[in-house]
């Protein structure tokens, strides 16, 4: 029993054929509605170039780097309304951004895993910002971004931040991941706790590790990379990975009784 009285959802365990057919499934959806996937995307990309931007002006652009490995951690969230469109679609109600907004306005559990998210964004943020001081100095600062990259890829200190931070960020992504895979689709879908949510996307991801892990892998690659043009390939990739992420929830949470 959830913390809220109600029966918990039934887990299921899935392959990596499954993994492999919901992404088939996120780019069938996307190609349907591409209009609510580019903005979504889009709105997501604008995201990260206004952060990107504020740390260049501010003289912080060794920052950039971190970001876009750290934006990924919260693809997530801004991807419900992409679940949204495809719990639509699947149910043959139409599609609107008014529906959509209205769905989710109505899970106020939604806040609280929206919370989560962010929190571990900020965490990310601070420890790199922390390693730069215990590693590269306390007043460390770089005018660019390749000046950066040549004191982290050429120095001891600079390869130790570099194997730190992506063990620490590898740790944190993990962990938001196993929280929050399956949380923000059940959320929608359902009448649940955002604590009984995260619980089992934690199941799932315990029920089929290696599927999950490498569910894991592929989002985060495909978003750091898809990030590092100013990222502009976000607008694509963001759409179809929370399509599939939808698709997947399915094959995960087995329907109500």
């Amino acid at each position: 029993m959830s913390i809220s009285g109600k029966v918990d959802p039934v887990v299921r365990s899935v392959a990596t054929t499954d993994i492999a057919e919901a992404l088939v499934e996120g780019l069938r959806d996307f190609q349907a509605v591409p209009l609510y996937g580019l903005c979504f995307g889009g709105l997501y990309a604008a995201g990260g170039i206004a952060i990107m931007l504020c740390l260049t002006a501010f003289g912080m652009v060794y920052l950039v780097y971190p970001l876009a490995a750290g934006f990924a951690l919260i693809g997530p969230f801004v991807a419900i309304g992409l679940y949204e469109v495809s719990r639509r679609r699947e149910r043959g109600e139409p599609v609107s951004f008014a529906a959509i907004w209205s769905a989710i306005r109505s899970r106020s559990e939604i806040g609280w895993m929206a919370f989560v998210t962010l929190f571990v964004f900020v965490i990310w943020m601070y420890q790199v910002r922390l390693l730069i001081a215990l590693l590269l100095g306390l007043h460390a600062s770089f005018s660019s971004l390749q000046e950066f990259m040549t004191v982290v890829l050429t120095t001891n200190e600079g390869l130790l931040f570099l194997a730190i931070g992506n063990a620490v960020g590898a740790a944190l992504s993990l962990i938001l991941f196993s929280l929050t895979v399956v949380s923000f689709p059940l959320l929608l879908d359902r009448e649940v706790d955002f604590v009984t949510a995260m619980v089992t996307s934690v199941r799932a991801v315990v029920t089929s590790p290696l599927p999950m892990i490498g569910w894991a892998a592929v989002i985060v690659i495909l978003l750091i990379v898809s990030a590092l043009p100013y990222f502009l390939g976000l607008v694509v990739t963001l759409p179809v990975l929370g399509h599939a992420t939808w698709h997947l929830y399915r094959r995960l949470v087995a329907p109500m009784a």
